[in-house]
């Protein structure tokens, strides 16, 4: 009972210990420069700026079975733009089997960005998934260095712009040639961590799956009750399904904190430019068919290579 009585008790400190750590991280968050319309520290803010309109032309066997392709526009007031997230997930599907490494990084830029705008406390996944992109981007401008003779370290001041990391060739070009470079050169180990490109790439796609997982939650329907879950709920199950096997006690019960902070279902709506649940789900499965596609083609190749378990 004594030994019991104090494995609670360490479970407590541990966990109360880990939320105050959450929250003093959280205090620093600041959310992308620009004029905000922000509520409270545990509310979403959104980023005010003012760009011209540019429908994305959505590709016809992206659409349902008898549906009309929805109009992916600018979406004025927010950072995150779905025709971009649209934009950057195609493009990463040029190569057939394979997926290209520059138009992923930047598609992850906009989730960052939809994440972002989600509130304070989304930083708690939002910025292990920003240091994940930028680590991928380091050694893409690390290894094209080194290919031209300078070997000296990289400009970290060039990581922030996604513009930088535009290789069109080379070991970083895309996953599968990542993959197999890596493994060429010995940096991937099946058997401890290492800030190896496929591992961190391997992060990333588990992300990928619980932000796709939410957002189908997103699209579907009322149960049969005519209840809609709330977006809480919808990324704790996915969250579930995606991320939580992966992390130990103290991260799932962090994550909680998440989940509970997270805004209504209309936020949600409003982030894609609409304000009906029958005006979201055409947008919202398009999105998804995209995220669809570009995580099915990255587990292929991670599988192919045994790294879907990598520590």
């Amino acid at each position: 009972m004594v030994f019991l009585r104090r494995t609670m008790l360490v479970r407590y400190l541990l966990l109360s210990a880990m939320l105050a750590l959450l929250l003093f991280i959280s205090s620093f968050w600041l959310p992308q420069g620009g004029v905000r319309d922000c509520g409270s520290a545990w509310q979403p803010c959104l980023i005010f700026y003012h760009q011209t309109p540019k429908p994305l032309l959505v590709p016809e066997e992206w659409a349902e079975p008898g549906g009309a392709l929805p109009l992916i526009k600018e979406c004025p007031g927010q950072s995150f733009q779905a025709w971009r997230l649209l934009l950057h997930l195609k493009s990463s599907l040029t190569d057939k089997d394979d997926i290209l490494l520059e138009p992923y990084l930047q598609g992850w830029d906009q989730l960052l960005n939809f994440m972002e705008s989600l509130g304070t406390m989304v930083s708690f996944f939002s910025q292990k998934v920003k240091e994940k992109v930028v680590l991928i981007r380091d050694l893409s401008l690390k290894h094209s260095a080194e290919a031209h003779g300078n070997r000296g370290p990289a400009d970290n001041s060039r990581l922030q712009t996604p513009a930088s990391f535009g290789l069109k060739t080379g070991v970083y070009r895309s996953v599968r040639s990542m993959v197999e470079a890596e493994l060429k050169t010995g940096v991937v180990n099946f058997s401890r961590r290492t800030d190896s490109g496929c591992r961190t790439l391997l992060r990333l796609h588990r992300s990928l799956l619980w932000l796709k997982l939410m957002l189908e939650g997103l699209a579907e329907g009322p149960d049969a009750d005519g209840r809609f879950k709330t977006p809480g709920e919808l990324s704790r199950d996915a969250y579930k399904v995606a991320l939580a096997p992966h992390h130990h006690w103290v991260l799932r019960q962090a994550a909680e904190l998440v989940f509970l902070a997270l805004p209504d279902r209309q936020y949600f709506l409003q982030l894609v430019c609409v304000q009906k649940q029958h005006e979201a789900a055409p947008v919202l499965r398009i999105i998804i068919h995209a995220l669809t596609l570009v995580h099915a083609q990255t587990q292929r190749i991670l599988a192919e290579h045994d790294m879907l378990e990598l520590p």
